[in-house]
């Protein structure tokens, strides 16, 4: 985890040249007035709680000595001091995936991602009680990230919990639009474990739930076959839930995926 600190030409030495020899320093020209800049500034702040490094922020109309020494002509405009020199970064902003990539390049990695990379690895080795620690610590030390309330959600519904699942997905609002789409998704994942626990007596119950066990398995193949095939069989079973089961799993497996492709087109010769 880094830090963030408002910087001026009286502790630029102290915080940006010689911290730099320490970690790699992002500063910051912006200004109040500046658009992009409040777009970007909020995406630093929430990043620099995931990575290593400092986040020096200097406002041009407080500082015009530093603006005028380091050429800054547009903000914001984002530099980068290593081992004591300054490089270009970015000028504008940047959207939070592209900022990661840039970071990246940088040799930093997020605690965040390592964290959930850890747990899944628990996940997948059957270590229950190690993956349960490593989401309670992750909560403790990024309480409103919904990156975090998202996985431990499908941790939970692999657990069988889902009540508890369902109130950490509650916690993700339709205007974040970054997450909501993928809380839904999982949303849908508990679903499909409530049809598997408690299955109907019907034909298509019984391959429903095993369409929704195949989605669990990540067996997405057969899985989208089995769902296709009810709605090619009744639109009116689980208020057309078949079609619905379908663009839940275009959604886990995203757009560019080629089991979406194919299922996308299938699912729409049999609709049209």
């Amino acid at each position: 985890m880094g830090n963030s600190l408002i910087v001026d030409n009286s502790n630029f030495q102290a915080e940006v040249w010689e911290k730099s020899y320490e970690k790699p320093v992002i500063v910051d020209f912006y200004a109040t007035w500046c658009g992009p800049c409040q777009i970007l500034a909020p995406i630093l702040s929430k990043l620099v709680q995931e990575y290593d490094f400092v986040l020096a922020k200097v406002d041009i109309d407080k500082n015009q000595e530093l603006a005028s020494r380091f050429q800054v002509e547009g903000v914001p405009d984002v530099r980068v001091a290593k081992k004591g020199e300054i490089f270009p970064g970015f000028v504008g902003a940047l959207s939070e995936k592209d900022l990661r990539e840039f970071l990246a390049n940088l040799g930093l990695k997020s605690d965040l991602e390592m964290s959930l990379a850890a747990a899944q690895n628990a996940i997948t080795g059957g270590d229950v009680k190690l993956a349960k620690k490593l989401f309670d610590d992750l909560f403790v030390k990024y309480p409103e990230n919904k990156l975090v309330a998202i996985e431990a959600a499908k941790f939970l519904v692999k657990c069988n919990q889902l009540e508890a699942a369902k109130k950490i997905l509650a916690t993700v609002g339709e205007d974040e639009r970054e997450f909501y789409s993928q809380a839904q998704s999982v949303l849908t994942l508990v679903e499909f474990k409530e049809a598997i626990l408690n299955p109907g007596e019907s034909e298509l119950d019984r391959k429903y739930a095993q369409a929704a066990k195949l989605t669990l398995a990540e067996d997405y193949e057969r899985a989208l076959q089995l769902f296709l095939e009810i709605v090619e069989t009744s639109r009116k079973y689980r208020d057309d839930g078949a079609r619905k089961a379908m663009l839940a799993v275009f959604k886990l497996l995203g757009e560019n995926d080629s089991l979406t492709q194919k299922y996308q087109q299938e699912l729409m010769m049999t609709l049209y």
